[in-house]
């Protein structure tokens, strides 16, 4: 496992799209349901133990080399809202370009000739992980970290946020990410023998209507 590899899929600045997308935090300010750091916090708590745990145990079960196909229509199942569903095919369309440019591998070549219009993100997150070496807990980490690093750092623009402060929370949310990543990871290994029933299914209806409501949208800051 490469400690340097983990660093570049996990930074920001890696051209992965996930700056173009809030993970709802947009929506949430606007219901009135963001509004500062305290808010923020129960925000992405709430995002790491449902759509944080099942995109990190689909990332888990990708680098374990689970097939991708059924993966991604797991993924469909868990995902109700078809604007989400569109977002993270988008997502993962764009990661894919840059993992194949990054850490070229035979699985991506073949991932993307099998979703042309883009496979759902963290199962591409899970065989980019793979393809640079690293491991299962390595991807399931990269997952939970985008599910509260997405929201925290678009609150800075979206409420003025201080950046110390949204930083914090990720910051504070840390020990319960490890857990997340425990769970993901028992669940990943389970899906290996068991097929893709074993993995979590655990539910944020509210985010699924904002989403589909925020799509709507004439104007807004962040894609999703």
């Amino acid at each position: 496992m490469s400690r340097s590899a983990l660093l570049v899929l996990a930074d920001g600045r890696f051209p992965a799209g996930g700056h173009a997308h809030s993970g709802g935090a947009e929506a949430a300010v606007a219901a009135g349901r963001i509004t500062d750091a305290a808010s923020l916090e129960d925000f992405c708590r709430g995002r790491l133990h449902t759509t944080g745990l099942v995109s990190a145990a689909l990332a888990a079960s990708a680098a374990l080399g689970a097939d991708p196909a059924e993966l991604d229509a797991a993924a469909d199942a868990r995902t109700p809202s078809p604007a989400l569903r569109t977002a993270a095919r988008r997502l993962g369309r764009q990661l894919l370009r840059a993992a194949r440019a990054t850490w070229p591998s035979d699985e991506l070549d073949g991932l993307a000739r099998r979703f042309p219009k883009g496979a759902h993100q963290p199962v591409v997150l899970g065989l980019t992980a793979r393809a640079a070496g690293l491991g299962p807990a390595d991807a399931a980490h990269c997952a939970v970290h985008e599910s509260v690093s997405g929201p925290a750092t678009a609150t800075v623009r979206l409420l003025g946020l201080d950046p110390f402060d949204a930083t914090a929370v990720s910051a504070r949310l840390a020990p319960e990410a490890d857990r997340v990543v425990e769970r993901a990871v028992d669940a990943a290994r389970r899906v290996v023998g068991e097929g893709v029933d074993a993995l979590p299914a655990a539910s944020a209806p509210l985010l699924e209507i904002l989403a589909e409501a925020h799509a709507g949208w004439s104007v807004r800051l962040f894609a999703s």
